[in-house]
C-alpha cells in the first residue's frame, strides 16, 4: 500500500513539475510571438515593402513587422525625438546621416537607389514633353525640400536645368511623394515630379521624361538599425533580409536600382 502512495506522490510529482515546464515554456513562446518590429520608412518605398514584409514574415512567423512610412525628413525628426522605432530605411542620405550622427544608427548600409520623373495625368490633355515645358504650367508640384527627399532632389534639378526660378511660383507642395502622385492622378496639378518607381505603380500617369543624369545628387536609400530598438536581434534578422536576394528582386520589380 505504501509503494503505491509512493508511486502516485512520484506521478503527481512529475505531472506538476512537467506542467510548469510546459508553463515556462508556452511562456517564453508566447513573448517571443509577440516580437514587433517598427520600421520607419519613406513612402516611396511602401509597395516594396510590404512585399518583403509578406515574405519575411513567412520565414520568421514569431516576428511581426509593422511601417511608419513618410518623408524622410519627418521620420527622421520623429526618431530625433525619441519616436520608438527599430530600423530606419530613408530615401535620402543627409537625413540618415543626422541620425548617425547623433548616435543613434546602431549598424547601417546603403541599399539601392531610384530615379526621379516628370509625370502627367493620362486623363488631362498635356503638351509637356520635356521638363522645359513645365514652365508653361500653372501647377506643379513637388515634395517640400526640407522634409522629402523626392522635393529636394526636385528643387535641385530644376534649379540646375534652370528652371527654378520661372515656376517656384507655381509650385504646389506635398508631405510627400505619394501625395504629389495623388494629385496628378486627381488631375489637381497639371504635372508633378516623383519617384519613377512612385509612377511604375500607377496606371493614372504617364512619365514624360527622367531628370538628365549630373542634375541632382544621386538618389540613395540608406538603412539602419536603431541603437535604442528593444528587439535587436530581430531588428538584425531584417536587416539581413533586406539584402538578400528575395527582398532585392522585389525592389528591382518596383523599379529600384542595386547599389552592387
Amino acid at each position: 500500500m505504501r509503494k503505491r502512495i509512493g508511486l502516485f506522490a512520484v506521478v503527481l510529482l512529475s505531472c506538476f513539475f512537467a506542467a510548469a515546464c510546459s508553463g515556462n515554456q508556452q511562456g517564453s513562446d508566447q513573448e517571443q510571438a509577440e516580437a514587433e518590429l517598427t520600421i520607419s520608412a519613406a513612402a516611396s518605398l511602401q509597395n516594396a515593402l510590404n512585399d518583403v514584409k509578406t515574405e519575411f514574415e513567412k520565414d520568421h512567423s514569431a516576428i511581426t513587422v509593422t511601417f511608419n512610412f513618410g518623408g524622410s525628413g519627418s521620420l527622421q525628426q520623429q526618431i530625433s525625438q525619441g519616436a520608438p522605432a527599430d530600423l530606419f530605411f530613408s530615401a535620402a542620405m543627409d537625413k540618415y546621416q543626422i541620425l548617425a550622427d547623433e548616435g543613434l544608427i546602431e549598424k547601417g548600409k546603403n541599399l539601392i537607389g531610384n530615379d526621379l520623373a516628370l509625370i502627367v495625368s493620362k486623363d488631362a490633355a498635356s503638351n509637356v514633353n520635356r521638363f522645359e515645358d513645365i514652365m508653361s504650367l500653372d501647377t506643379i508640384s513637388i515634395g517640400t525640400p526640407e522634409s522629402v527627399p523626392a522635393g529636394n532632389y526636385a528643387q535641385e534639378a530644376l534649379t540646375n536645368m534652370g528652371i527654378w526660378d520661372k515656376i517656384e511660383g507655381n509650385i504646389i507642395y506635398a508631405k510627400d511623394v505619394r501625395q504629389v502622385l495623388t494629385y496628378v492622378e486627381s488631375g489637381n496639378v497639371d504635372a508633378g515630379i516623383v519617384y519613377r518607381t512612385d509612377a511604375s505603380i500607377s496606371e493614372d500617369v504617364a512619365v514624360i521624361a527622367s531628370a538628365p543624369k549630373g542634375t541632382h545628387e544621386d538618389i540613395i536609400y540608406p538603412v539602419g538599425i536603431l541603437k535604442e530598438s528593444d528587439h535587436q536581434e530581430e531588428a538584425k534578422l531584417f536587416y539581413d533580409y533586406l539584402q538578400s536576394e528575395k527582398a532585392m528582386a522585389i525592389f528591382k520589380k518596383y523599379g529600384f536600382k542595386g547599389l552592387n
